[in-house]
This record gives structure tokens, sequence and C-alpha cells, in this order.
């Protein structure tokens, strides 16, 4: 199947303002774009471009005074497969985990897992290890969390949100990563394209969307706390500890973001 993606981003500036973008398709869905993934700017203006930490593809541009308009718009070749669904992953002990996933054990800006520890032990500690764990902290937090756009607070943690139970989708992703990684198993926060293909209607507002990976048997496997459901079409564009790595934009002075439009649709063939 074939899937649209792309946004608008309307920025109002005072000043030229310095910015990181972090908005193009991760690269190991390069090989399924049908097209060039690039950043349109109206006007246009100069850009430069690097990989992150964590392998995301990153834009520094300098905002000008007035409106900045940012653009794109491709497709992208997708199975049309629903997620993974694997009950027999392991989880592993920790001296086994290959180094590269030790980061996803630790704490970070929005998973505070030194003080949500003795909860997640209480919560998930007797119960089954590796997938049927991670499925049990997904079930939880699913249940614990009302989603409400109106519940939107850019700086809530997951700590925050296990006692707020209000939330949007990133919300839901930082109470799961925390209570994974509390529970030793690594995992890492993705943001991506989401829509509704395969769902019934009624369909949601259009947003980028947040979910998560876990680290089990050897591999990485995708988890929705938000969704709670095996869904279709996920494309990803960034991974990191928590939403702090993948912000969509780092601006260095002042703006506002007068215009924000996504989509994701599924391209029928005639």
């Amino acid at each position: 199947m074939k899937i649209r993606v792309g946004f608008e981003m309307i920025y109002d500036c005072p000043q030229p303002t310095p910015m990181i973008l972090n908005l193009n398709v991760h690269s190991t869905r390069v090989s399924d774009l049908l097209g060039r993934d690039e950043l349109r700017f109206e006007p246009s203006i100069p850009t430069a471009a690097y990989r992150d930490s964590f392998g995301n593809w990153c834009t520094r541009i300098v905002a000008p005074e007035g409106r900045l308009r940012i653009s794109t718009d491709v497709l992208v070749n997708d199975s049309g497969a629903p997620d993974l669904f694997a009950p027999q992953a392991e989880q592993l002990a920790v001296p086994d985990l290959p180094e590269e996933t030790l980061l996803f054990l630790l704490g970070s800006r929005y998973c505070e897992t030194d003080r949500l520890s003795e909860t997640a032990w209480k919560l998930f500690g007797q119960g089954p290890t590796g997938w049927g764990r991670v499925q049990a902290i997904c079930d939880y937090v699913h249940d614990h969390i009302v989603f409400g756009y109106e519940h939107a607070r850019m700086t809530r943690t997951a700590l925050e949100a296990y006692y707020d139970k209000t939330g949007v989708c990133r919300d839901y992703t930082h109470l799961a990563v925390a209570f994974c990684r509390c529970m030793n198993i690594p995992a890492r926060y993705c943001t991506g394209y989401l829509g509704d293909i395969g769902m019934p209607p009624p369909y949601g507002q259009m947003d980028f969307a947040a979910w998560f990976e876990v680290f089990l048997g050897g591999r990485w496997y995708t988890f929705d706390s938000r969704n709670n459901t095996p869904r279709i079409g996920r494309v990803l564009i960034a991974r990191g500890r928590d939403a702090a790595d993948v912000a969509l934009s780092n601006a260095f002075g002042q703006n506002t973001l007068s215009s924000f439009r996504v989509w994701t649709d599924e391209v029928r063939a005639n």
C-alpha cells in the first residue's frame, strides 16, 4: 500500500531565529520513499543538515523575521501489515543486554525512573516477564490516563501523568517507557506519522503521534500504550530517550507557531 504523509507549519518570528528541525522520515524508511522527503521553506532560506547522536536526521536553519512556512509531502510504500505481535519474546537479564541498549534503561528528562520504580514493581513485579510484562504496562497506562487534547501540557513528565491521569499520546508513552525501564526493559520513545488506516470511524484530529519500542529477545518491538492495539501504517520520524530528544523543532529565540497541519492518508489505486 501507499501512504501520503506530510505537514505544514507556519512560524512567526519577531527577529531572525536559529532553529533545529527534526521533521524528516527516519533513515530506516528511506528505501520506502516514493520521491524526495525534502523540507520546503517559504520564503527560501539556507539550510544545513546533520545526524544527531540517536541517528535522527536534523535540519539547521535561521528563520527570518516575519512568517516562515515549512512543509513536506511525500508518498511512502508500506507493507500494510499491523505492528508485529510476538508474545514469545523474552526479557533479557541486564548483564546480557547489548551496550547500545543500556542508555534506554536510564532515567531521562520526562521519565523519572527513580521516582516511579517502587510503584512499577508493586504494579508489575508479580506478573509475567518479557512481552507479557510490556503488554501489562500498556494495558495499565491505557486505562489509567484519560486522553484529550485539552489536557496537553508540554512540560508534563511520566510521574505527573501518573498522578494527573490525563494527557495526550506523549504522556501515555512517557509513563509506559518509564515503567518499562523500571522493570529493566530497555525502552525508547518514538515519534512519527500514524493515521487511522484500518480503523473504524469516527476519526480523530490528525497530529504527529508518539509510541515506543522495547528491546526483547534480541530485537526492538513496537508498542503503543495510547491506542493499545496493533496499528497499520506507522512512519517513523525519530527515536530518543523521551520527547526532549525528538522535538519537532527547537527554537533559540522568540517565535509563534501560528498554523499547524499534519496528514497521513492511504492512497487507493484507481
